[in-house]
């Protein structure tokens, strides 16, 4: 029938990635537009391993906008996704308006379906929101054809997503106009800057959803710690120049003290909270101490920790010390021996591990404290998936049984 390709749905699939901050963003100084009190730097990791798959479909015969993230429909009218909606929607128009004829049949009017999918624990202290709403943003750019800047739109859905909107080292510039049209994510640095730099997950055993949500921590870190002020206005400032130069020049030692010094800072704000709030468990204690211990073993900065508003260990280090330290990790944190794969991602070989490095670290094996590692790297941004059998929803634009 004629009108079948009219009713047919326009189909776009991408995915992003997720980014983990070396240079923390906690505080807002506008909570609607997501304006923060500080500038941040973080590190793009790859979508081989980490991202969030989302299709957008527009029709004519859609009745209204929907959203199913991770198999389950969610609410469509919260906030933070019809800012993103109506920013894009805003831009195609502006477009059409300023007479672009190919924007004629786009259908701006046409209502949305959106199918999004994590293939990471969501809300366990793993930026999820930030490649969610990353991935949201870029997906209905490519289906409103809209280009340009929009990291600032990403921004208002999560503050950190707009990282999430580049590759490699990306810092996200707080900015100083009330409209917030300055607070932009910029690229430090490409994917292939550092080539040599590994990234490790530790994802923590019994790691479920956070007991405080990172927006509510911030507004009670705003509003009660003095060492959060502090270190908005004299510590940031200072660090984010040292750590810009730190991957300009791909210095690893001192990278990986700012991460791990930041982090520390990071988490102390947390304390100095009132209420305070703990993110960190026992055994991301423990991770610390073991990452501390194995650099005094060896005299030197092999290995970084940071930690966002969750328990799980993010870990830096260069290629050639991967397989230790994910053997050290393997032998103080021993996994289930029935369990699964322990090391996800990418390959790594297996080493021994001496006696006199175990001797040095000295600490208890905690069993079971961590449940799996995922071995990654730095990735691309945001990319469109050109193959239409990976589209989330079918051609009734509903989600596939398989999502």
């Amino acid at each position: 029938m004629p009108g079948d390709s009219m009713d047919k749905p326009n189909t776009v699939t991408c995915t992003a990635p997720v980014n983990i901050a070396v240079i923390k963003y906690w505080g807002k100084r506008n909570e609607e537009l997501i304006l923060p009190i500080n500038s941040s730097l973080s590190v793009t990791l790859h979508q081989d391993q980490l991202k969030t798959t989302t299709t957008v479909a527009t029709s004519r015969s859609f009745q209204e906008d929907r959203i199913w993230l991770n198999g389950k429909e969610e609410d469509i009218t919260h906030p933070r996704l019809q800012s993103c909606l109506r920013e894009i929607r805003r831009l195609a128009r502006k477009r059409r308006n300023d007479g672009d004829p190919a924007l004629d049949s786009m259908g701006f009017s046409h209502k949305v379906h959106i199918c999004s999918i994590n293939d990471f624990p969501t809300a366990a202290g793993l930026a999820s929101s930030a490649a969610g709403f990353a991935c949201l943003v870029y997906t209905l750019s490519r289906v409103f054809d809209v280009e340009g800047e929009l990291s600032g739109i990403a921004r208002q859905g999560s503050g950190s997503a707009c990282r999430s909107m580049y590759g490699g080292f990306v810092q996200w510039i707080m900015g100083q106009k009330d409209d917030g049209k300055d607070s932009l994510a910029q690229q430090v640095a490409p994917e292939t800057h550092w080539p040599e730099l590994r990234v490790l997950v530790l994802v923590v055993s019994f790691a479920e959803r956070k007991p405080v949500g990172s927006t509510s921590g911030m507004q009670t870190s705003v509003q009660t710690s003095r060492l959060l002020k502090h270190r908005a206005e004299s510590v940031v400032p200072g660090r984010m120049v040292k750590m810009i130069e730190a991957v300009q020049r791909k210095d690893f030692t001192a990278f990986a003290e700012l991460t791990m010094k930041d982090s520390n800072q990071f988490h102390a704000t947390c304390l100095d909270t009132y209420p305070p709030i703990f993110y960190l468990s026992s055994v991301s204690q423990q991770v610390i101490n073991l990452v501390h211990r194995y650099n005094r073993h060896y005299g030197e900065t092999r290995v970084a920790y940071t930690f966002d508003a969750g328990p799980n260990a993010v870990i830096y280090m260069l290629q050639q010390h991967v397989p230790e330290f994910v053997q050290a990790v393997q032998h103080f944190f021993p996994p289930e021996s029935n369990g699964g794969q322990f090391v996800k991602g990418l390959p790594v070989n297996h080493v021994a591990l001496s006696e006199e490095l175990r001797r040095s670290i000295g600490l208890e094996p905690l069993p079971k404290g961590i449940s799996y590692v995922i071995s990654t790297k730095v990735g691309p941004g945001p990319c469109v998936v050109e193959d239409p059998t990976q589209h989330l929803l079918g051609s009734d634009g509903l989600p596939k049984e398989t999502v």
